[in-house]
C-alpha cells in the first residue's frame, strides 16, 4: 500500500511496504557511524530477504529517507532489528510513522521484539513496548553484510 504525506519542510513523503521502484542507488547514506556499514547493494538485498518493510520514499529526490524490517514466523513471533531514518528527515515524525505502520503490518503476532540501546527506550515506550533483558551475538567481521 502506498499511503502519501507532506512532512515538517514540506518534503512529499511516500510510505510503502514493497520494493517497487526502489533502487540501490536510492538507498545511499544509511548505515552512518557503522564501521563496517552494508553496501547499498547489500542494504537493498537485506530489505528483499525481511518478512516485512516499511519504506519512507521522497519521491521528489528519488531516495529512501528511512526504512524499518521485520523477520517473523509468521504465527508467533517477529524481530524488528532495523529502524532507520537519515538525518536530513529525522524529527519529522518518519520514524514514528514508520513503527507504527509496521506494528500494523505485525497486528495479531504475539511477541514482538526490538533491541536497543538504553537512550532509544524511551522511544520504543511510545508504542506501547515494554523493556526487557536478551542476550546477543556480534560478528562484526561480518557488519558489511555476508559474503
Amino acid at each position: 500500500m502506498l499511503l502519501s504525506d507532506r512532512n515538517g519542510a514540506d518534503k512529499m513523503i511516500e510510505y510503502a511496504e514493497d520494493l517497487e521502484g526502489i533502487s540501490a542507488e536510492m538507498l545511499e547514506g544509511f548505515f552512518d557511524g557503522w564501521p563496517n556499514p552494508p553496501t547499498p547493494e547489500k542494504h537493498l538485498m537485506l530489505l528483499k530477504n525481511s518478512t516485512k518493510i516499511v519504506l519512507a520514499v521522497d519521491r521528489d529526490k528519488h531516495a529512501v529517507a528511512g526504512f524499518i524490517t521485520a523477520i517473523s514466523d509468521g504465527v508467533l513471533s517477529a524481530y524488528i532489528p532495523l529502524l532507520e531514518v537519515l538525518p536530513e528527515y529525522q524529527q519529522q515524525g518518519i520514524g514514528q510513522k514508520l513503527v507504527t505502520r509496521m506494528l500494523e503490518e505485525l497486528d495479531g503476532i504475539y511477541m514482538i521484539d526490538i533491541m536497543c540501546d538504553p537512550a532509544m527506550q524511551k522511544y520504543y515506550e511510545r508504542f506501547g513496548m515494554i523493556k526487557s533483558s536478551g542476550m546477543v551475538q556480534r560478528n562484526y567481521q561480518n557488519q558489511s553484510g555476508k559474503q
